[in-house]
């Protein structure tokens, strides 16, 4: 915990150093969320550090990898970091905290055509869990306090499917995985006896379904399905928003946002690459989208 800390500060150190950018607007700066190995969110992200300069006007885009979800989340609310993508919950958690700092603008269209995803509890296949019940007792990991699959709607809708009973009094323990990856790991480890992370829901549990956590995991070859079990499936939630920081220059942001839009088209590969998965598209959102997550965040955590 001690070493996450320090890490969590680090990525914020490291964020205050391009605040001196944000009046000029030479280097627009990307916030990549904590959850997955670093090298590969660089990588990911490359073909936007390449492609953006040129399509927004900017002299450079600079990526700036956190420890975890809190790490981009304080950098956009302190003004440091003009794009992120977040889960509903990290953009809840800025709503509350303060409303006018960030914008969503778009968010992912599965290829069904829903704009929301789910998620999604595995156990080890020789664990002997294969249903909620089987969780009595147990540890049940967590990928992020500000996931929203990986924790906010685990612990608000768990308990309708336990018969009312809080997750806390189920099991015998719950941790954090320190982001999705992680938690899918610590979970084939035997960290944990279960554990919640995400994906669209759409296709094939035994491929890690179109996309999400699973599927980036499959198609980086460090995880194979049928190590794993589909315990509990939540209902659909929002897909995450894409965020700019609201202060950013108005022609800046009409830019990004036409090149989001037409990325699917323009370069399926780096769209796929930095959504981590097969979707149709972007679409337009607004906070109003986002209205049942910030009030769910709202009475279960606070902020």
């Amino acid at each position: 915990m001690f070493k996450k800390a320090l890490l969590g500060a680090a990525s914020l150190a490291v964020l205050a150093i391009g605040s001196a950018n944000a009046a000029d607007l030479k280097d627009f700066r990307i916030g990549l969320i904590g959850g997955e190995n670093e090298a590969d969110r660089l990588r990911n992200f490359q073909c936007l550090v390449d492609q953006l300069p040129k399509a927004i006007g900017v002299e450079k885009v600079s990526l700036f990898p956190a420890a975890d979800y809190d790490g981009t989340i304080q950098g956009l609310l302190g003004g440091t970091l003009d794009y992120a993508e977040l889960g509903a919950s990290g953009y809840a958690k800025i709503y509350l905290q303060n409303k006018d700092a960030v914008e969503p603008i778009l968010t992912t269209v599965q290829t069904d055509g829903a704009t929301g995803y789910y998620s999604i509890m595995v156990a080890k296949k020789d664990s002997g869990i294969t249903k909620l019940e089987d969780l009595k007792g147990k540890k049940l990991g967590f990928a992020d306090p500000d996931s929203t699959s990986g924790y906010l709607i685990p612990v608000t809708s768990l308990p309708k499917d336990l018969g009312g009973v809080a997750v806390k009094d189920f099991v015998a323990e719950t941790g954090f995985g320190g982001g999705h990856e992680n938690l899918v790991l610590e979970v084939l480890k035997g960290t944990f006896d279960a554990g919640t992370t995400f994906g669209s829901g759409v296709g094939e549990f035994k491929d890690g379904y179109t996309s999400g956590n699973l599927k980036k995991m499959v198609d980086k070859g460090i995880l194979d399905m049928d190590d794993l079990v589909e315990v509990w499936k939540s209902p659909l939630i929002p897909n995450g928003p894409i965020v700019v920081r609201t202060s950013l220059d108005a022609d800046i942001k009409t830019k990004f946002k036409d090149y989001m839009m037409k990325l699917p088209q323009t370069d399926p590969a780096c769209f796929s690459a930095i959504q981590g998965g097969d979707f149709k598209g972007y679409t337009e959102v607004t906070p109003e989208f986002y209205q049942p997550v910030i009030d769910a965040r709202k009475a279960q955590i606070g902020s």
